[in-house]
């Protein structure tokens, strides 16, 4: 499970891969759900590689990855930034506080993400709620 959240660690979408799948092949689908363009791509060592980063910049986004272990010359990465990446860390430990997330309890695909929506409803309702 792969996962698109805004500033406040609240999430904005989902793309499903296979357990072996590779993490790359989850971000042309990150960059194209219908919501503002990020000006920061916060990821974990898996999203590291010289196309996505390429990608990236490409699109005017500039990538926070820390580099994996056995690159000869690995690039930048802004730690300080990095840290902001704990939301998004926090926001898949409350989306794993339904036991149904966590163990993957559905059989199917489509009930899956359909439960991924409601529990991405129920992080997002207390900002609606507290508005009024």
């Amino acid at each position: 499970m792969h996962a698109r959240a805004d500033g406040q660690g609240r999430p904005l979408g989902f793309i499903l891969t296979g357990g072996e799948t590779s993490d790359y092949n989850a971000v042309p689908g990150l960059l194209a759900m219908p919501v503002a363009k990020p000006r920061l791509f916060l990821a974990d060592k898996g999203y590291d590689g010289d196309s996505i980063r390429e990608e990236l910049l490409i699109n005017g986004i500039r990538p926070i990855i820390p580099p994996k272990a056995n690159r000869k010359a690995p690039p930048f990465c802004d730690y300080r930034a990095y840290r902001d990446r704990n939301r998004i860390e926090r926001m898949f430990n409350r989306l794993k506080q339904f036991r149904r997330i966590a163990t993957r309890y559905d059989k199917t695909r489509k009930s899956f993400e359909a439960f991924l929506a409601l529990a991405a409803v129920k992080i997002w309702l207390p900002d609606f709620v507290n508005r009024a």
